[in-house]
């Protein structure tokens, strides 16, 4: 008979090859490192298994056969969760914790209307929020560390649930003081004689607003690339070029008083769509098309439809 690891011991296996070191581990774990380390060496012996390479010397080094364990216990791990959160959601789904994973394109501009709204709908719904790239955000639902994620959309989510949620428009931001902004709608082909601005590598916003207008990348400014839009916009502010907005940041106060003229692209538009992530099968996906209900709803509210300015 297989000699089964326990769920603590595949614990302090996923937490180690997270942090990478003992000590951070450890804490990471809620036990002392000694613990950690005793835990670890006794699933070695437990399953008569190098799991880690001790000719690395202070640094923690995995083997192959380590690799390939980490990724079995996160699975493992997942699945013993999912046998709590089934109970759990069948006695009230829009209850406990849920953790939820947000782009900075969309946690600063959203979470503001959306709190307020599940406070009220679910007072028992305790929500732990995680902002971070979309690719950070998949990597930790894929592991179990987040349950739900609200992405921007189209991005490589691989084989999760996808739940689209609302369109979200691009806009032009402009100097003040460019030809481009006596006009009341800005050509594509206009555009793409300006200098662009975009978010630097790693934001999905960056992608979606290239690929929303059909522009190459030799149009952009790279030497000007920004980590948030609100430098975006101060750089746009500054005459440094122009860029591409979502509504929903401009909505949720972007501009902030910032000199910048707004004006809507010419034809049917270029947008994003906003959506929610999950893992196939997920226990509470009842409880996550009820948040995307929440959303739709929200997202249909009278300032998402207004018009630019």
């Amino acid at each position: 008979m297989v000699n089964l690891p326990s769920p603590q011991q595949l614990r302090y296996l996923v937490c180690l090859a997270q942090h990478l070191h003992f000590g951070r581990a450890a804490a990471a774990a809620y036990v002392t490192q000694s613990t950690l380390s005793a835990g670890i060496l006794a699933l070695e012996r437990q399953l008569d298994a190098t799991i880690l390479d001790r000719s690395a010397g202070k640094r923690v080094v995995f083997t192959p056969l380590g690799m390939d364990l980490v990724g079995r216990a996160k699975t493992a791990l997942s699945a013993i969760e999912a046998v709590g959160e089934t109970a759990e959601a069948q006695r009230a789904p829009m209850a406990g914790r849920l953790r939820v994973g947000i782009i900075p394109t969309i946690g600063p501009f959203l979470l503001p209307r959306l709190m307020p709204v599940l406070r009220r709908k679910f007072p028992d719904l305790r929500l732990f929020l995680r902002e971070d790239t979309t690719a950070h955000c998949l990597s930790r639902l894929n592991s179990g560390q987040l349950d739900v994620l609200i992405l921007a959309l189209p991005c490589a989510c691989g084989s999760t649930e996808v739940l689209p949620i609302a369109r979200d428009e691009f806009l032009v931001a402009l100097p003040p003081n460019s030809p481009l902004a006596a006009l009341e709608r800005v050509p594509l082909a206009m555009l793409a004689q300006e200098k662009l601005l975009l978010l630097e590598e790693g934001h999905c916003l960056r992608d979606q607003a290239q690929a929303a207008c059909g522009i190459l990348g030799e149009t952009t400014a790279e030497e000007f690339a920004a980590t948030s839009l609100h430098t975006l916009v101060q750089m746009v502010a500054g005459g440094l070029g122009v860029t591409l907005l979502p509504r929903l940041a401009l909505e949720g106060g972007v501009l902030a008083g910032a000199e910048v003229a707004i004006r809507p692209l010419a034809g049917a538009g270029a947008c994003r769509t906003l959506g929610l992530v999950f893992r196939p099968n997920a226990p509470r996906a009842d409880a996550y098309h009820t948040l995307g209900g929440v959303l739709s709803s929200l997202c249909e509210m009278p300032a998402w439809g207004s018009d630019a300015r």
